[in-house]
């Protein structure tokens, strides 16, 4: 059986295109049904002229984001002239937003990829958040903005992540009794670090679920009531 071939076509990377596209045909085909090309940055209309061409001969469709009025205007009418089907994914949308707002689109390809200034801290306070994660590294504490301590289980990691989506640099450390704090702990300034409290009882139910996902036994020190309250009083009088 021969796969279906589809044309995915863009003046910018394409991937939203390929996205929908793909989320479309996934309502009638496994993946190795079909043959996506995407076919990015297009600038010109013989781009545009040898992919219906392409697409006539192999008797494949068309789907596309062309932000560029002329661009679209002449691939849609090339499409109808050779008879091949062809998909404007974000035409519509953009028309119906130009008579919601009034004004006419910018006509720029690729402005929800642009990469500014906000992006870049955003993936690096990711970055950091990961690479100083769970007190692996703690020459983090002195570069971190905020450094979260508490005792296992009380989502010091899911909070450091969401930080860093703030664009904030979190380092965590977790506070064993059996381990001594970094030194780098306490020469910070008190308003960067943040403690993580939580009862017992909730603290130990969190515990055994964890246990359970790893297939072990909930009943393991790990989620003993008298070793969680051990480390809730050293974390207590650390604090």
């Amino acid at each position: 059986m021969e796969k279906t071939i589809i044309y995915v076509v863009s003046d910018s990377v394409g991937e939203t295109a390929e996205f929908v596209t793909k989320a479309a045909l996934s309502q009638f085909m496994d993946e190795n049904a079909y043959d996506l090309y995407r076919i990015p940055y297009v600038e010109n209309i013989e781009v545009l002229r040898g992919v219906v061409y392409h697409a006539k001969q192999l008797g494949a469709m068309i789907g596309f984001t062309l932000v560029n009025p002329v661009l679209r205007e002449f691939l849609i009418q090339e499409a109808v002239n050779k008879q091949v089907e062809c998909v404007d994914i974000m035409g519509p949308m953009l028309a119906a937003m130009e008579r919601k707002f009034k004004r006419k689109a910018k006509e720029e390809p690729g402005l929800i990829h642009r990469l500014d200034e906000d992006y870049f801290r955003r993936v690096e306070a990711i970055e950091f958040a990961v690479r100083y994660d769970d007190g692996r590294d703690p020459r983090g504490v002195m570069q971190a903005d905020i450094v979260l301590i508490g005792v296992s289980r009380t989502s010091k990691t899911p909070l450091s992540q969401y930080l860093a989506h703030k664009r904030l640099k979190v380092a965590n450390i977790p506070i064993v009794p059996e381990v001594d704090p970094p030194e780098s702990l306490f020469k910070i300034p008190t308003h960067k670090c943040i403690g993580l409290k939580i009862s017992p009882e909730k603290l130990n139910t969190i515990r055994k679920e964890r246990l359970k996902s790893l297939g072990l036994d909930d009943k393991a020190s790990y989620a003993n009531m008298e070793r969680i309250q051990e480390e809730l009083n050293y974390f207590d009088q650390l604090i």
